[in-house]
């Protein structure tokens, strides 16, 4: 009735500090026994889970019953680290009841006991709070700190306890804070973000700032209800150095709104909370000889036994040094500045407001003086920086920007004027250069604007001077002849003004013309084109010159042309004109007139050839003769010669048959001289050479005996002067040695010989014996 369902199945052994877990374990009663049901089967908590822990016997599995997993070891939880526990079930332990959902630690070191109501979460580690550290914790839930503080749920404190910290289940951790390390150059600028009272018992208030310096602390941990605003670095002043402090901080740490505060070096401070510093630390004045501090009162007081009052100005001249007090504002520092004859400065009187020019001298500004700009036209502004040349047109000189403050000047040229108007005197004054002009604080340049190009056009020029001339200018004029033939005559004129410096009235009158150019060549184009209309257009082209001049000249009683045209009004006079071209305006008339002069050159040039044609041939006939009578004369010349020639030849042939002969027997005879010269001759070189030879041989013979007999000389002599040099290294070995062993010792060298014999034949009793051998000689002992 039974069948095997599994099996055979291994008990399970859990060895010591080991535990398993069983699921759908069976149900025991207060005696630990099995209960059965009513047919004998074992009864089982389905899906429930039992730890089973070490056993001194293996034990079987009931049926019904599973191993979850294997036997595992027991957790050991080592020091500075716990375990985070979470019950899933309520349950009563020893310390009390547990609730679902409750959590806390199981600190090491120990081992863990597990049990199927507890879940392990994770496990934690402890948190190292080093030196100058702390540890910035949140309380997840109502708590109890490890201090016994009481925490609210979102409070946050600070851990500041050196070494291991386990955070509790309800503790997290926000961040690990760093101490600041204070100097004695650095302090730490910090602000309350609520009101609390800080580690030192101060309490601060929300918003607050304050500093916290090394003479209180060497480092600081901000706390969780202090913000670091900043470092703040020492503020260091030399004993030439001073500064300001704005709203300064009083004896009870409030800074004083709107109040300043002078501070002097040598000093070391930090600057509070609200102070802050005008215009950064400072150097002390210092003045020299030639400078000055303008002051001004900020408010009253007294200074130097003076009362001062609000606005007051006042300097302070040098040589010496300055500190400025607190009432008192620097406005600037001035220096005296050097002028020369020809540079000034404009100074204005800030009480009265007049101004004046200063010129020639060095001038320091007094305290109701400053120095004032004068502002003149773009168009002077432009023409003060260029120069101007002969012929109308500027060139830029590349000049600095003028300082306003300095007095105007301008270098007139050579044969020029400058016309200057005084507008608070309502005058004007002219002058003349070569000159320096420097302008008044009420004076102006006036401009001259003048026609140019050509033909002139308006306002082409401007200019500050006038050239007097003289010069010429040049213009294109249209005119028509009584024929209406249409010319374009290009006319320049000679022109210079008639001026006197020394009168008033005639200087002015140069100027009185503001276009004296447009205007003189307008009244000059007017003059000749009435004086055209009345010629026609072949008598103009004749008599152009003299018509013109007579146009604009025009003619004395005696009916001749004047030399100078003069206008009244500017004292410009024109000395000359000239004609430069004349053109016809209409092309027809162009064309004719170049058709005409065409013609007038080919007939002129036709007539020129026929003349020169016609003296050619007269020329080639008058050559043709004189070449014939030449050739006749000529030949008659050559049959004269010819005769002569002939003449010549037949006494030069008598002469060459008479001549040879005696030439040959000459040349025979000189021959044979010459060779029997020759023969003698070389006899008398070759004796020569024969005793030249000989004559060297026995010289060199000669020199080589020489040689052998000095050369053997000198070896002998070298032999005779070693044998020399080592008889006296001999002889003074030998005195060396001698000197050395002393007369003493080679005396007893010398008796030591016949004593140690007499001793011996003593003790051989002998008293006379002979000996004697074939190297040495006979001796004769006698005791």
């Amino acid at each position: 009735h039974q069948s095997v369902v599994s099996g055979p199945t291994a008990m399970i052994m859990v060895p010591p500090r080991n535990y398993c877990i069983i699921e759908n374990p069976v149900l025991r009663d207060a005696k630990s026994n099995v209960i059965r049901g009513e047919h004998g089967q074992f009864k089982l908590r389905h899906s429930d889970q039992e730890i089973r822990f070490e056993s001194a016997d293996p034990f079987p599995l009931y049926p019904g019953e599973n191993l979850f997993g294997k036997v595992t070891p027991l957790q050991v939880v080592a020091p500075n680290t716990a375990i985070r526990l979470r019950a899933i079930r309520d349950y009563q332990e020893e310390k009390g009841l547990r609730k679902a959902g409750d959590e806390w630690l199981f600190r090491g070191p120990g081992t863990y006991i597990p049990a199927v109501e507890v879940q392990v979460v994770e496990v934690t580690k402890a948190i190292i709070i080093k030196p100058n550290q702390a540890l910035r914790l949140k309380a997840r839930k109502e708590t109890i700190d490890f201090q016994e503080k009481p925490r609210r749920a979102g409070e946050e404190w600070l851990v500041r306890v050196e070494g291991a910290y386990l955070p509790d289940v309800h503790e997290e951790v926000r961040e690990t804070i760093s101490a600041y390390v204070l100097t004695e150059k650095k302090a730490l600028h910090l602000s309350a973000v609520t009101t609390f009272t800080d580690i030192r018992g101060h309490e601060r208030k929300a918003g607050e700032q304050w500093l916290v310096t090394i003479n209180e602390t060497e480092t600081h941990i901000p706390d969780v209800y202090e913000r670091v605003v900043g470092e703040v670095n020492i503020t260091t002043l030399t004993s030439r150095q001073y500064c300001i402090v704005l709203d300064p901080v009083d004896k009870s740490g409030r800074n004083q709104l709107g109040k300043r505060e002078l501070r002097k070096g040598e000093d070391s401070f930090f600057l509070r909370p609200g102070e802050r510093l005008e215009s950064g630390i400072q150097n002390i004045h210092v003045l020299e000889e030639d400078e000055a501090l303008l002051l001004r009162a900020r408010e009253s007081f007294v200074d130097d036994k003076e009362k001062r009052k609000p606005g007051d100005r006042w300097m302070i001249h040098g040589p010496t040094d300055y500190v400025p007090n607190i009432s008192v504002d620097i406005v600037e520092k001035r220096r005296a500045i050097p002028l020369d004859e020809n540079e000034g400065i404009y100074v204005r009187d800030i009480k009265s407001g007049r101004v004046r020019a200063v010129k020639g001298s060095s001038y320091m500004l007094k305290s109701d003086e400053e120095l004032w700009e004068k502002h003149v036209p773009t168009v002077v502004e432009e023409l003060l920086g260029k120069d101007v040349s002969r012929d109308k047109t500027t060139t830029s000189s590349k000049a600095p920007a003028r300082d306003k403050t300095r007095v105007v000047t301008y270098r007139t040229p050579h044969n020029s004027a400058v016309q200057i108007y005084d507008y608070k005197a309502k005058k004007s004054r002219v002058v003349y250069g070569p000159d320096l002009v420097m302008l008044g604080p009420d004076e102006q340049f006036t401009i001259q604007s003048l026609s140019g190009d050509v033909p002139k056009r308006p306002h082409v020029i401007k200019s500050l001077c006038l050239l007097l001339g003289p010069d010429f200018m040049t213009d294109v004029v249209v005119v028509e002849t009584s024929d209406h033939a249409r010319l374009s005559l290009k006319l320049s004129y000679n022109w210079h003004f008639d001026y006197d410096p020394a009168d008033d009235s005639k200087s002015s009158a140069i100027f009185s013309v503001p276009d004296f150019v447009g205007d003189a060549c307008k009244a000059i184009a007017s003059r000749v084109r009435g004086i055209v209309a009345a010629h026609s257009f072949d008598n103009f082209h004749k008599g152009s010159a003299s018509i013109i001049r007579e146009a604009v000249f025009g003619v004395d009683v005696d009916n001749k042309p004047r030399n100078r045209f003069v206008f009244s009004a500017n004292n410009l006079v024109i000395t000359n004109i000239d004609i430069q071209s004349v053109e016809p305006v209409d092309s027809r008339t162009r064309d004719a007139l170049q058709k005409s002069v065409q013609l007038a050159i080919e007939i002129t040039t036709k007539s020129q050839e026929a003349e020169a044609r016609h003296e050619a041939e007269r020329r080639e006939q008058q050559a043709r003769g004189r070449l014939e009578r030449q050739k006749i004369a000529d030949e008659a010349e050559a049959e004269k010669s010819r005769r002569s020639l002939l003449e010549l030849q037949a006494a030069s042939a008598a002469v060459e048959s008479t001549g040879q002969a005696t030439a040959e027997a000459k040349a025979r005879a000189q021959a044979a001289e010459i060779e029997g010269k020759g023969a003698v001759k070389q006899s008398e070189l070759a004796a020569e050479a024969e005793a030249i030879k000989a004559s060297a041989t026995l010289e060199q013979k000669k020199a080589s005996q020489d040689a052998a007999i000095a050369h053997q000389k000198a070896l002998d002599d070298l032999e005779i002067s070693k044998a020399r040099d080592l008889a006296e290294i001999e002889a003074e070995k030998f005195k060396s040695i001698v000197d050395a062993l002393g007369s003493a010792t080679l005396e007893a060298i010398a008796q030591a010989g016949p004593d140690v014999q007499a001793k011996l034949l003593a003790g051989l009793g002998l008293k006379t014996f002979l000996l004697t051998d074939a190297s040495s000689p006979l001796g004769l002992f006698r005791q």
